[in-house]
């Protein structure tokens, strides 16, 4: 059994694989349909009753059949769903799992609130903030829900993801608001839920899985005629970081097998994507173990000054095995993956195919080699200091990780760097924080993703740590690592003018529509003015730049998080890979 397998399964929130959801009904039976529900013995129903199928046969509503699910939109008055994400790209690929799942079942999609009969909500629970937003959204949908025409079926709102996961009970008896409760695991069954919430009963699923990756479902592009694309890789996560909810709201980690996830590239770029992110809690820790020939293959050692609090796990295809694959399928078709670890940098190596058997690669050197795998890296730190990297169970010194750093960039010449910190850790002083500052000054990140401590239960620090440091303290601290990260962004991003810059259009600037943003390889904004451009190759007339293009373009300013400049031509990945 995967690491604290047996203490979420002890909780309840673990099923084996191929364990069937309890539904609770034997429960309810015993205490009686008069009895209050009583903590974790909440009882839900299994799914809808026989009014339910009466009232849909009245309807003339054809009843789903698992075999033959009915075609998306054919449904006339089919219902209509909202779906709004918050938090990670995880979400935002949860989000289009589950949509792919409820138009095959026959609702339909709307972006019109007041026309929705259903909305869901896919939620954040890594900070106290990302929660409180949900709650404050949860009142405005009260007085949605209370002012709704009588006329029209009562209005059903869903939580979904890791709130769900963290507050299952306290989100279905706060106020009575929420019908449907669902976990990032029990999104299949989102269909049964929903039934059982038509019926006015509330339904919950919540249980976690050892080996659900959504790998057969294509997920549906909430974004019709985008330029970027997440696909998501693996799901969970078996670092255990003290300060982390993850393991504890998204399970234990597990890869999808590679062939599906080539199947959705090919099928992105078959769509005209021209940036794929691939997403997962710890990208670089992939381990495909769907064919069984790989399954005894030897685990990669970590690098020195790296460990883990899991014993090294053997057999599967590794990611960058996976990362070659995908780079292959589009040369068109910029790479990016999302996160990784530094303790899983840079000692991996496997046989990249069977064309060059002798080719052993690594990741690093994958980035450095395809033209189309942009040289970027996410590089999460979270603390500067090694007394705190060891309470908050990282895995490393800020030693070895500068090590890590400082080979990164020896290794791809002009790599950009992207960091996450936390701001006011358990335990964490002054001379911490001010070893955090310079570590961001050393470093100079172009990217950075940084916040004040949240104190979350259920995780190792919330039993054995204190969260000691003071509100206002965490304020300035996280102000002043802002400042510092601020500082050396804005140098950085002007090293790059007077440069030129391969930039992916996604579309016109916020602030302007005579200008257009889109981003550079190492994934920093590009803001420039939409005019009339000549193709790179002479074999067209000139035209302005569409979303989906590449453009080069001069860099004349830059600040923190912008780089402006002068568009020069329209290109090709391809082709401005071979100039350079």
């Amino acid at each position: 059994m995967l690491p604290g397998a047996r203490a979420l399964r002890a909780a309840g929130l673990l099923r084996p694989p191929g364990a069937v959801p309890r539904t609770g009904v034997a429960r309810r039976a015993r205490r009686g349909s008069g009895q209050r529900p009583v903590g974790r013995g909440f009882a839900l129903p299994a799914g809808p009753d026989l009014r339910h199928f009466l009232r849909a046969a009245a309807a003339g509503q054809p009843r789903p059949s698992p075999e033959l699910p009915p075609e998306p939109g054919s449904a006339p008055g089919a219902p209509k769903v909202y779906l709004e994400t918050y938090g990670c790209q995880m979400n935002v690929s949860d989000t289009e799992i589950v949509w792919a799942i409820l138009q095959k079942n026959g609702y339909a999609r709307t972006k019109e609130l007041e026309e929705a009969d259903v909305v869901l909500l896919v939620t954040c629970s890594v900070r106290e903030k990302a929660e409180q937003a949900i709650w404050n959204r949860l009142q405005h949908l009260k007085a949605l829900k209370a002012r709704r025409p009588r006329a029209r079926a009562p209005l059903r709102v869903g939580i979904l993801g890791c709130m769900a996961e963290r507050l299952k009970e306290e989100i279905l008896h706060r106020e009575k608001l929420v019908d449907v409760v669902a976990g990032p695991d029990a999104y299949r069954d989102l269909p049964r839920l929903l039934a059982v919430a038509e019926s006015g009963q509330q339904a919950a699923n919540v249980l976690l899985s050892l080996d659900e990756t959504y790998a057969d479902i294509l997920p549906v592009q909430t974004s019709a005629g985008g330029t970027t694309a997440f696909v998501s890789i693996m799901r969970g996560c078996d670092n255990m970081c003290s300060y982390c909810i993850v393991p504890f709201t998204r399970g234990r980690e597990r890869s999808r097998p590679i062939a599906s996830i080539l199947q959705e590239v090919r099928m992105l770029s078959d769509q005209g994507v021209k940036e794929v992110t691939l997403l997962g809690q710890n990208v670089n820790s992939f381990r495909d173990l769907s064919e069984v020939q790989f399954q005894s293959v030897a685990a990669p050692g970590l690098s020195r000054g790296f460990r883990t609090v899991y014993k090294a796990k053997a057999g599967g295809l590794r990611f960058s095995h996976l990362l070659d694959q995908v780079s292959r399928i589009d040369p068109e078709m910029r790479i990016r993956f999302t996160s990784p670890h530094p303790k899983d940098f840079p000692d991996e190596a496997i046989k990249l195919s069977e064309t060059s058997p002798d080719h052993l690669s690594q990741v690093l050197q994958l980035i450095q080699e395809r033209h189309n795998i942009c040289k970027q890296l996410h590089l999460p730190a979270q603390s500067g200091s090694t007394r705190i990297l060891e309470a908050m169970r990282r895995g490393y010194t800020r030693e070895a990780y500068l090590e890590l750093v400082h080979h990164v960039r020896d290794s791809i010449p002009g790599v950009s760097l992207s960091s996450d910190f936390i701001a006011g850790f358990c335990g964490e002083t002054e001379e911490d924080h001010l070893q955090t500052v310079s570590l961001l000054r050393e470093v100079r990140y172009s990217i950075g993703f940084l916040f004040a401590y949240s104190m979350r239960q259920k995780t190792r620090a919330h039993h054995r740590l204190q969260d000691d440091v003071p509100a206002d303290v965490k304020k300035r601290r996280l102000e002043q690592l802002i400042a510092a990260f601020r500082e050396e962004a804005a140098r950085a991003n002007a090293a790059l003018v007077g440069q030129a810059q391969l930039v992916l259009v996604e579309g016109p600037s916020k602030r302007s529509a005579s200008e257009l943003c889109g981003r550079n390889d190492g994934n920093i904004k590009v803001i420039f003015p939409d005019t009339e451009l000549e193709d790179a190759a002479k074999c067209g007339a000139p035209g302005r730049a569409q979303p989906g293009d590449y453009v080069m373009v001069k860099v004349t300013s830059a600040s923190s998080q912008t780089l402006r400049g002068v568009p020069l031509c329209r290109t090709t990945l391809s082709r401005a890979a071979a100039s350079h």
